[in-house]
């Protein structure tokens, strides 16, 4: 077995220090997230009803002077991932629950984030005041 060197002590000090703060990070941006979601009337939460999946909540805000909105979907003409509808500046984002329970967009797609609405203002600022263009999903 292998001597345990200062650079191996280091590294592997760096990793846990690495995986600790993401996943603050991520805990504290949900946190967040819940705390400040009010219902959008219109939707199934604002009535009271709850979909049979936990579905994120409902938002309707100005980030950075772009509208985003979001809200569950029932599967309706289109086939919505994950039940979930978001927009910005009244163009859809495409969004994409994974396994693990984080969100995916077309425009951050290999940047999971903790919501629905973490994703629509990571899109916004990866487009940089750039128009989003709808994504013709199949």
């Amino acid at each position: 077995m292998p001597e345990l060197s200062r650079r191996r002590a280091l590294t592997a000090a760096a990793a846990l220090a690495a995986t600790a703060g993401a996943t603050a990070a991520v805990a504290s941006g949900a946190a967040a997230d819940a705390a400040t979601a009010t219902p959008v009337p219109g939707t199934p939460q604002a009535a009271g009803h709850e979909h049979g999946h936990h579905s994120p909540a409902p938002f309707d805000e100005v980030y950075k002077g772009r509208r985003i909105q979001g809200h569950p979907v029932d599967g309706g003409g289109h086939a919505h991932h994950g039940g979930y509808a978001v927009f910005v500046d009244g163009a859809e984002l495409h969004v994409m629950p994974n396994a693990d329970g984080t969100w995916i967009s077309v425009v951050s797609h290999y940047d999971p984030v903790a919501t629905p609405r973490a994703a629509a203002r990571a899109a916004v600022d990866e487009l940089q005041g750039a128009r989003l263009v709808p994504f013709p999903a199949n």
